[in-house]
């Protein structure tokens, strides 16, 4: 089993209904605002918090190869059991290190955190960008999304500005392409007036 990791808090007690939840979100709805940007050529990508994988399966089916990062026991082996792809590699790690991941020195055309920045605190937050920036190929895309709302009973999370995040992007040289907020595509969330910005980021030469 792994180490409890922060901002996981809540999720494995709450998994199995998550992942009934989860399965019932099509990829295309839930990235409808960034869709157009996804590579249509076969790209390495990294999907970070892959949850039980549903996006990954998406990515792989499109002919991607992608490493699915997500460290809740519970939710990884839900993906292995419900996407058996050969495209997706499925890795035990987390932000704000990635330790695992950026010990094999791979670098991917495209990185998604999904619902994940949210997660990390100011001082991880500033710890975990530079460390995906490495990852990151030069002209890679960085996907991002951030929630605004309630926080649910048990959960860490924290309310992370668009300004504050691009700022951040900035000083690693990664340049913001596109910002959008919109409602949250789970009828819950719409309940409790969840939004979502998404910000999409592409990785210059000589980033750090």
């Amino acid at each position: 089993m792994s180490i409890d990791v922060r901002g996981t808090e809540g999720y494995a007690q709450a998994a199995r209904s998550l992942i009934g939840q989860w399965r019932n979100i099509p990829f295309a709805e839930h990235h409808a605002a960034v869709l157009h940007l996804i590579p249509t050529r076969p790209s390495r990508v990294l999907d970070v918090g892959a949850g039980i994988g549903s996006d990954a399966a998406a990515l792989a089916a499109m002919g991607h190869h992608v490493v699915a990062v997500e460290p809740v026991d519970e939710f990884r082996a839900a993906g292995v059991k419900l996407h058996p792809a050969s495209r997706i590699e499925w890795l035990d790690d987390s932000l704000p290190d990635l330790s695992v991941l950026r010990a094999t020195t791979r670098h991917f055309d495209l990185a998604m955190l999904t619902a994940v920045w949210m997660h990390l605190d100011e001082e991880e937050r500033r710890r975990a960008m530079p460390n995906v920036v490495r990852l990151l190929s030069d002209g890679a895309l960085l996907i991002l999304s951030l929630r605004h709302g309630p926080i649910p009973e048990g959960r860490r999370m924290f309310d992370v500005s668009a300004e504050e995040t691009i700022q951040l992007a900035n000083v690693h040289d990664l340049q913001p392409i596109l910002g959008v907020r919109s409602e949250s595509v789970q009828r819950s969330n719409r309940r409790m007036n969840v939004t979502w910005t998404r910000l999409v980021f592409i990785k210059g030469p000589g980033s750090s």
